[in-house]
């Protein structure tokens, strides 16, 4: 099994196979060693209930309240503002459903855009049935959310605006500060889901000015199914389950400490190399796209030129079909921007609403660097995708 360097000065991750380069961090991240370590004490011996008074669960306690000091350390929160959750999407839906639920009748409108994930969009699709209206905030071609159309449409009737902070197809980063000004400015909450970007990229909840903000584990090198949501003192959400008091009685049921402890682990890790990562990864991120420009004529680079993450390079590859170049280069484990269905794929809706022709969308490829890759992985990946996308063309 092949060892891929992550951080400087950091352990190793390894991965899964000898003969595949990861390049879909943004999917999910590998389980830091650190964080493991971190958690299997609370998979063994340190088993007890935080509920509990005695001395087992009394460190289970304690253990649970230094990994929320750690989430809201990195987002510059108060600790008393982090929620955990189960993962992303029930922290994005307990923000958008729970916001919704309390909002005064006179406050009917949902605002967000036409480039959320799955656990934006279908929680305010939910809400057309609770008598609320959903605008969606129009992109242009680089996917970055049009400020004027949020001008109009955030208005006293609204009652949240809800919005990613950074598309995970295209890495693009949206103008979440200003949105959060204008929905404060008419009285309205505002949630950004930070999955993609929180290690990635600064995340100050105050710089942002929002209320709510999603936090996923499994993007940040710590487990799948757990996650926080930042809660702004003052703001009063619906549970999304009843049950005892746990969290506040926000989130009843007992909490998951091996993977709380874990996301504080991984929180701390991320707030520790942030900088160095980023500029590691654009750098990297950079010299992949120079090779496979070089090598592919016509290429077309998708995403904001600047306001983007440091680790996403998402590419058209002309003439040809995503999910093709991808199968023929079975040594590089990536994603597409379109889903299959009974055999015919389907072009990304994101990058159908940046205006690009369904025909060309299909030729979508996302490449996500992380800890996992180094210039070896650049290197090997480029000339495997390159090698593809002219085995497609019949070159």
């Amino acid at each position: 099994m092949r060892n891929y360097r992550h951080a400087p000065g950091q352990g190793r991750i390894r991965s899964v196979t000898d003969n595949a380069v990861y390049l879909d961090h943004n999917a999910t991240t590998p389980v830091d060693p650190a964080v493991l370590d971190a958690m299997l004490p609370f998979l063994r011996g340190e088993f007890g209930n935080p509920s509990s008074a005695y001395p087992l669960g009394r460190r289970a306690h304690d253990a649970v309240e230094a990994a929320r000091a750690a989430v809201a350390a990195l987002i510059g929160a108060a600790p008393d503002e982090i929620l955990f959750t189960g993962g992303g999407t029930e922290s994005s839906n307990h923000a958008i459903r729970g916001a919704a639920a309390m909002a005064p009748p006179e406050r009917r409108r949902i605002v967000t855009t036409t480039v959320e994930h799955p656990a934006t969009e279908k929680p305010c699709r939910r809400l057309t049935a609770a008598g609320f209206s959903v605008e969606r905030l129009p992109v242009d071609g680089t996917g970055r959310v049009a400020l004027d159309a949020a001008e109009r449409l955030i208005d006293a009737g609204t009652a949240l605006v809800t919005a990613i902070h950074a598309q995970n197809e295209l890495g693009t980063l949206q103008p979440i500060t200003e949105l959060a000004t204008l929905a404060r400015r008419h009285g309205a909450l505002c949630h950004a889901d930070a999955a993609q970007s929180l290690g990635k990229v600064p995340v100050d909840v105050a710089a942002l000015g929002v209320d709510l903000l999603t936090i996923a584990g499994h993007k940040l090198y710590a487990p799948k199914g757990v996650g926080a949501l930042y809660v702004r003192r003052g703001v009063r959400l619906d549970p999304l389950v009843d049950g005892a008091g746990q969290e506040g009685g926000r989130r009843p049921g007992t909490e998951n400490v091996p993977y709380i402890v874990g996301l504080g682990t991984a929180c701390r890790l991320a707030a520790g190399r942030l900088a160095e990562e980023a500029v590691r990864l654009d750098a990297l991120r950079g010299d992949l796209q120079w090779r496979l420009a070089d090598a592919v004529p016509g290429l077309r680079v998708l995403g904001h030129p600047t306001d983007r993450l440091p680790n996403t390079l998402s590419l058209l590859f002309p003439g040809v079909h995503g999910n093709d170049v991808l199968a023929a280069a079975p040594e590089v484990m990536a994603s597409t921007g379109s889903a299959c269905h009974a055999g015919d794929p389907q072009p990304s809706a994101v990058l159908l609403a940046m205006g690009i022709p369904p025909a060309e969308a299909l030729g979508a490829v996302r490449l996500s660097l992380g800890r996992l890759t180094g210039p070896a992985e650049v290197e090997r990946a480029a000339a495997a995708l390159a090698a593809a996308w002219r085995s497609c063309r019949g070159g």
